[in-house]
């Protein structure tokens, strides 16, 4: 069975969380930004290579590594072994509240560009909004937020 490596951005300015919607395919829920490990790509160079990619954020700052999970994604024929990895990022300066962004190389083979929507929403307000799937280390980020020390 074929393992694909994934990398996840929780991506926060202030208390706020970055997440998006698919313009196109509303039916894919509200996400945070991610993709696929390209062959011998080190997770942490993955994640801020994705975050910029899906967003067209530069500068963002790599906070801490906040862990995996792997399980079997039955939701694609063939069936794949998905290794997830989870990263909390930092924008360290004043973004837009909302914005569009196409990313031209979808890497999960579709063809591109494809339209994302973001926007910031406060922490809780974005646990419960978000699909289930982009929720696992949400509880690993740390309180402060800003990775400043306290």
């Amino acid at each position: 069975m074929r393992k694909v490596g994934k990398v996840y951005a929780y991506i926060t300015h202030e208390e706020r969380l970055l997440v998006f919607k698919h313009v196109d395919f509303p039916e894919a829920g509200i996400q945070v930004p991610g993709g696929t490990l390209d062959a011998g790509e080190r997770p942490e160079d993955a994640v801020l290579r994705e975050a910029c990619e899906e967003t067209g954020l530069r500068g963002l700052v790599m906070n801490k590594y906040l862990g995996s999970d792997e399980f079997l994604d039955k939701s694609t024929k063939p069936n794949k072994y998905l290794v997830r990895h989870f990263f909390h990022l930092i924008c360290p300066y004043e973004a837009s509240e909302n914005w569009q962004y196409y990313e031209h190389y979808p890497s999960d083979g579709s063809p591109g560009p494809i339209l994302f929507e973001f926007c910031w929403l406060p922490l809780a307000e974005a646990i419960g909004k978000l699909d289930r799937y982009f929720v696992t280390m949400l509880d690993r980020l740390p309180d402060n937020l800003t990775g400043e020390q306290l």
